[in-house]
């Protein structure tokens, strides 16, 4: 066990991470599967092909900036969910503390795009299009967001990837994503008119600069928080995943979590320079639903959500001109290539109905938040932050508190929650 006493000036000491005790070996990574490999490669290669073909440059390269995220996403298995939950039942924040260094990193690159006003495909940066009203769609919307990640066993970006490499039960979080998005938009003048404020941009008061620095400040505070948690309750360390050795670890995984937010931050950065959008993810499951439903002779574009002006506009090109979809697409084609490689890809044919219970309910209770506070783990909690926006900072804080709603509801859908005397988390 790492020692829990130290002098409050010692801050070698302050930035130790106390765990009960320490964490398992990795194993060795299962050998590659071979035709999983070669059929995501193809679909990766010739998807891409077309979409620079067809498309232009522009919706290309946001595909492959989707397939490495999907990549990067898998092989550090960076997690939203679990990291919350860790936090919340036993007071292990190393999750959080990830984030952290994946929210600087974004924000770091995001300041520089737009204090420079730099872009690619003749995309400028428009932070003000990327800052949400405050108010109790916000709030509420947060917190399902929260619950029913926690039912649904996966975020937003954690359901793509967890789909890609081949999580059954995601399957159905995803459906219910897509399920819930539909609702949202079919009730949508249920859903507007609630109390709110117009959003908060720091760069509006303190230029690009200052809002950089209070929001690396205030992640450095969050650091040295989750470490004054850990240090009373000194949980369970979390569980390690099998990982190949050498340079094969690149290709192969698993990379460590630091390493891995270090990248996704980058590449927020270059989805936010070549889009002037930043990394987002719901929206497009909202445009895959109302397609699926036309598909079907049915006629959502009659919806009042569907008449606004940008959705209108959205609903009538194809998929492969929305940014949203193409990342979404590209990070469940890059995971994979990657859990393929791993020789982690395999589909379960075997659910309990209660998990799969909860992975609809879970995604369904998503789909809807992700819509009420404007967007989910990603779109909000990261894109708000990187940009500097108050609605990402109070985000994360409700879905804190939905998180811990969530975690009292798993064990009625069969679903454990770490505790204390566990030896992982």
């Amino acid at each position: 066990m790492v020692a829990t006493t130290d002098s409050p000036v010692d801050e070698r000491k302050l930035l130790e991470f106390p765990t009960s005790c320490a964490a398992p070996a990795p194993k060795p990574e299962e050998p590659v599967k071979v035709v999983p490999l070669v059929v995501a490669a193809v679909l990766a290669v010739g998807l891409t092909a077309y979409v620079w073909a067809a498309h232009g440059a522009k919706f290309g390269v946001l595909l492959i900036l989707g397939l490495a995220l999907g990549l990067a996403l898998f092989h550090s298995r960076f997690g939203f969910t679990s990291a919350w939950r860790q936090l919340i039942a036993v007071g292990n924040g190393q999750g959080l503390r990830a984030h952290t260094l994946l929210l600087g990193t974004a924000a770091t690159l995001i300041a520089l795009i737009c204090g420079t006003g730099a872009g690619l495909f003749g995309s400028k940066p428009v932070p003000v299009s990327n800052v949400g009203p405050i108010g109790l769609a916000l709030f509420v919307g947060a917190t399902l967001f929260a619950i029913g990640m926690q039912l649904g066993g996966a975020c937003a970006s954690g359901t793509l990837f967890a789909v890609g490499a081949g999580q059954s039960t995601i399957v159905l979080t995803l459906g219910g994503f897509i399920t819930g998005s539909v609702l949202y938009t079919w009730g949508y003048p249920l859903f507007t008119g609630w109390p709110q404020l117009s959003g908060f941009l720091l760069s509006d008061h303190v230029g690009w600069f200052g809002s950089w620095a209070i929001t690396i400040a205030v992640l450095v505070a969050i650091v040295f928080a989750t470490r004054l948690v850990q240090k009373r309750r000194v949980p369970p360390p979390v569980d390690t995943v099998p990982t190949a050795r050498g340079f094969a670890r690149i290709f192969r995984g698993s990379w460590p979590i630091l390493v891995g937010a270090v990248v996704l931050g980058v590449l927020a950065g270059a989805v936010y320079l070549v889009s002037g959008g930043i990394w987002g993810v719901t929206s497009a499951f909202s445009l895959w639903g109302a397609k699926i439903l036309q598909v079907f002779g049915l006629h959502p574009e009659q919806w009042e959500f569907w008449q606004l002006k940008a959705n209108a506009t959205s609903l009538s090109k194809p998929i492969w001109q929305d940014k949203t979809s193409l990342t979404d697409i590209g990070i469940m084609i890059g995971a994979f290539v990657a859990a393929a490689a791993a020789g982690a890809w395999k589909i379960h044919s075997s659910i309990p109905w209660r998990t799969a219970v909860a992975a609809i309910l879970g995604g369904i209770l998503m789909g809807i938040g992700a819509r009420l506070a404007n967007g989910c783990n990603i779109g909000a909690y990261l894109g708000g932050i990187s940009v500097g926006s108050l609605h990402g900072w109070l985000w994360g804080a409700f879905a804190l508190f939905g998180t811990w709603i969530g975690l009292k509801l798993r064990p009625l859908f069969g679903l454990g929650n770490p505790v204390r005397t566990d030896s992982i988390c």
